[in-house]
């Protein structure tokens, strides 16, 4: 089987990579995230254009849980058009809501890896904002991209259909050294379900876009 140099693929086995070092001039990584609204169908002309519309297709938005070094909390995400800042704290960007999952750039986040000695720890994560949850078909995979060293890809697999939630990595800074490790964990509720499960002890409230 040939190897990928030019990515590693985080799975159950090998579920932890380093991603910077301190002072190793790394810039902005991207985090990618794409998915498909609607399984593919076997049927062709009509047939194919009824079943389409009789499934509902999901809108699957992609964020980030952060805790800063000196102990701020917050998230971005498209929901309450909380959508960050690349040179100030946060530190963290997402440059747009692919509400259809039919953009193939996908939703990206923008992560500043000037100094990592900022950071010390962010939880990438997806959630469904509308429709029914069927991640097994959505088909979702989060990609960063580095400035330097091979990409880094998640599959969002193992899927939870009733789950809205799926925490996919966790980013961690020990102020020496940033690694990324695998989570893909489906959570059966929302942004606060997620904080809950990781002890960002954020407060919460309704939010919409």
């Amino acid at each position: 089987m040939a190897i990928n140099l030019n990515k590693v693929t985080l799975d159950k086995s090998t579920p932890t990579v380093s991603l910077a070092k301190s002072g190793d001039g790394q810039g902005t990584m991207r985090v990618n995230l794409n998915w498909t609204a609607r399984a593919a169908t076997p049927d062709k002309g009509f047939l194919a254009k009824l079943k389409a519309a009789a499934t509902p297709g999901i809108d699957l938005d992609l964020g980030a849980m952060y805790e800063l070094a000196d102990g701020t909390k917050g998230v971005v995400q498209a929901l309450g058009n909380s959508f960050g800042a690349l040179n100030e704290p946060p530190f963290i960007y997402l440059d747009g809501d692919d509400r259809s999952g039919g953009n193939t750039a996908g939703e990206n986040l923008h992560i500043n890896l000037a100094d990592i000695t900022k950071f010390r720890r962010i939880l990438i994560f997806a959630f469904i904002y509308q429709g029914v949850p069927n991640w097994s078909q959505a088909n979702g995979v989060v990609t960063l991209f580095p400035t330097s060293g091979p990409q880094v890809e998640v599959e969002l697999d193992s899927a939870d259909n009733q789950a809205l939630s799926c925490a996919i990595a966790m980013l961690e800074s020990n102020g020496r050294e940033l690694t990324v490790t695998r989570e893909v964990r489906y959570i059966r509720g929302g942004q606060q379900e997620i904080d809950q499960a990781y002890g960002f002890g954020m407060e919460w409230t309704a939010g919409s876009k």
